[in-house]
């Protein structure tokens, strides 16, 4: 991968007349990424991908938020913002990947519940993320940049609006999350979860966060139950439900989002085959016969 023309710009707009040594962080599917070691400190460089804006992304929110978190303990401390080189700078954070088989140990789940819940804890910031409108949003950009709409959007539309009808009888308290819980953006440093990567935070629902970090990373319904009682003491009928409807609206998403980025993206990766996975993981889900009995449930008040 040939380097970002605007990474040695901005390594001397934030550290001027220093020598780096820089490598590229090969994981990340919208942004340029590289570890930068500077007088023996060591940061993450972000430069922004093409027309990201387009997907929502407002980098003066993402440093708002990611500042929130590092002040929380669970995000890395956000050292520059060069907005006119779409650069972003954090501090590099020890920690590990977290391997798929790991996710559903009671000790981490409860590790990565305590950090998402520092991140709810945090105070409001200026961005919102209204996932029901995102997903309309995403598939208007698409068409206009002559992408194609794939037919399970018309279905996956439907069954959000039912989603959405059911959780507006008792909206939940809106708080700061993080809205893009990756296994990638997760790092296991002890017992301490870092979450990483604030592009999409915003205030927005808090089942949100936990149906995309159940569905994302693959939990079965033991590590689910074990989620809710991390993060609400129990996991009554009203939890489950709404769990178990944000992981298919945490797909629509996803498999809009791959949509979008097939019109937008300069990175070589298959933002096709992205967005079809999740369509058709969505409305497996969606199938379930259980839908209709979570709609009934998640109209009560949590």
């Amino acid at each position: 991968m040939a380097e970002d023309p605007r990474l040695r710009p901005a390594l001397a707009t934030v550290w001027p007349g220093s020598t780096a040594v820089v490598a590229p962080i090969e994981a990340g599917i919208t942004n340029r990424n590289y570890r930068v070691e500077v007088g023996g400190e060591v940061f993450v460089v972000r430069l922004a991908g093409a027309d990201t804006e387009l997907l929502g992304i407002d980098r003066e929110h993402e440093v708002e938020a990611g500042r929130a978190a590092a002040t929380a303990g669970v995000g890395p401390e956000v050292v520059a913002f060069v907005p006119e080189l779409g650069c972003v700078v954090t501090r590099f954070v020890q920690g590990d990947a977290i391997p798929d088989e790991r996710l559903a140990e009671p000790n981490v789940i409860r590790a990565i519940v305590a950090s998402i819940r520092s991140i709810h804890g945090c105070p409001p910031i200026s961005a919102t993320f209204p996932v029901f409108r995102i997903v309309e949003d995403y598939r208007d950009t698409a068409a206009g940049r002559g992408v194609a709409i794939p037919p399970a959007y018309d279905d996956a539309h439907a069954v959000a609006g039912r989603i959405e009808a059911a959780f507006s009888s008792a909206p939940t308290a809106l708080r700061t999350c993080h809205n893009d819980l990756l296994n990638a953006n997760l790092l296991l440093d002890g017992d301490h979860v870092w979450i990483v990567d604030y592009e999409y935070a915003g205030m927005g629902d808090p089942f949100f966060d936990l149906g995309n970090f159940a569905i994302n990373n693959g939990l079965g319904p033991d590590a689910e139950t074990l989620l809710l009682e991390a993060y609400f003491g129990d996991a009554g009928d009203v939890h489950r439900a709404r769990l178990a409807l944000m992981r298919i609206v945490s797909d629509f998403r996803e498999a809009m989002w791959g949509v979008v980025q097939q019109g937008i993206s300069e990175l070589e990766f298959d933002y096709v085959g992205y967005a079809e996975r999740h369509f058709t993981r969505l409305l497996a889900n969606a199938d379930d016969e259980r839908v209709p009995e979570w709609l009934r449930a998640a109209a009560a008040p949590v």
